[in-house]
């Protein structure tokens, strides 16, 4: 079964690829490309290619394939389960790991990695994120926390909304930060030029990001970050906007930087209170391998 949208050229000209791209405003601009080159889209019921320009008058018709079914299977991805109790868990992500299934990411994802080893996950959220109460991106790696089931799941959430959880963050940036502290309050929603990307919008959602310097290198500087609230990529678009973008970031930085899987950037320590017994707990992950040989490089090259 599949969608079908019309649209119909009144003034637009130019790529149909990006006049439909700015008429539909939930689909990214790769998404329609990847519609066009599977000969999804037509105009006057004729397949068009991406380069085609549309003329006044044209009419578009876009068959929406149906979203493939996600299946979750376990999987033993030998996951770093730093800390487990009956219910909550904590995990260390690694670099290059996605945390929930989705178009495209179907397995080796951490949900997938739970359901082997942890088993008992919450449900509150949809089929697809048992267990999720936070998430960071693909390429940071780090500290989650995880609820095993719907109780400690909403206690867990309140402590993030109420900002009474820790979340601190390593990350290594390009440019010579000269003051030792910085706090950055800055609204963040979908950017209009990339819909892939989030950036520093007005009337964008609240968004506080704290940072202290660690030690200053040639060219980078290694900082710790602490998240107020927890928009998302906000320490990348935060640290991008004042100018110092995190070293390998392939969305947010410059082309030119280090070498490594992605962006230097690692979810280092993570405390809560525990949601039954009302202890509190901090937990801390080392740096990635490449994230300290890469401080090492740096620090001899010094």
């Amino acid at each position: 079964m599949e969608n079908e949208i019309e649209v119909v050229i009144q003034e637009e000209s130019g790529r149909i690829d990006k006049v439909l791209n700015e008429r539909l405003k939930d689909y990214s601009r790769s998404q329609i490309q990847q519609w066009i080159k599977d000969g999804q889209v037509s105009v006057d019921d004729q397949p068009i290619k991406a380069n085609y320009k549309v003329s006044k008058g044209d009419q578009i018709l876009i068959r929406i394939p149906e979203p493939e079914e996600l299946e979750l299977l376990p999987e033993d991805l030998q996951l770093d389960i730093v800390y487990e109790d009956e219910d909550v868990a904590v995990v260390n992500k690694p670099q290059g790991m996605v945390v929930h299934p989705s178009a495209g990411h179907s397995h080796g994802t951490l949900v997938n990695g739970l359901l082997h080893q942890v088993k008992d996950l919450s449900t509150i959220n949809d089929v697809v994120r048992p267990g999720i109460v936070h998430r960071i991106d693909k390429d940071t790696s780090g500290l989650l926390m995880v609820a095993k089931n719907d109780q400690a799941h909403e206690a867990l959430a309140k402590q993030l909304k109420d900002k009474t959880s820790l979340r601190k963050y390593v990350a290594l940036v390009h440019g010579e930060i000269p003051h030792e502290k910085g706090r950055i309050e800055a609204p963040i929603g979908r950017s209009k030029v990339d819909r892939k990307m989030q950036a520093v919008i007005e009337g964008g959602k609240e968004a506080v990001t704290h940072f202290e310097v660690l030690e200053r290198f040639t060219g980078f500087t290694l900082i710790e970050l602490q998240l107020e609230t927890g928009r998302t990529h906000q320490i990348r678009v935060h640290m991008q906007y004042i100018g110092y973008p995190v070293a390998g970031d392939p969305l947010y930085g410059p082309k030119k930087t280090l070498k490594g899987n992605g962006q230097f950037l690692h979810a280092k320590l993570l405390g809560f209170t525990h949601p039954k017994t009302g202890k509190n707990f901090v937990f801390e992950a080392s740096l990635p391998e490449i994230f300290q040989k890469t401080l090492d490089h740096l620090r001899k090259n010094d």
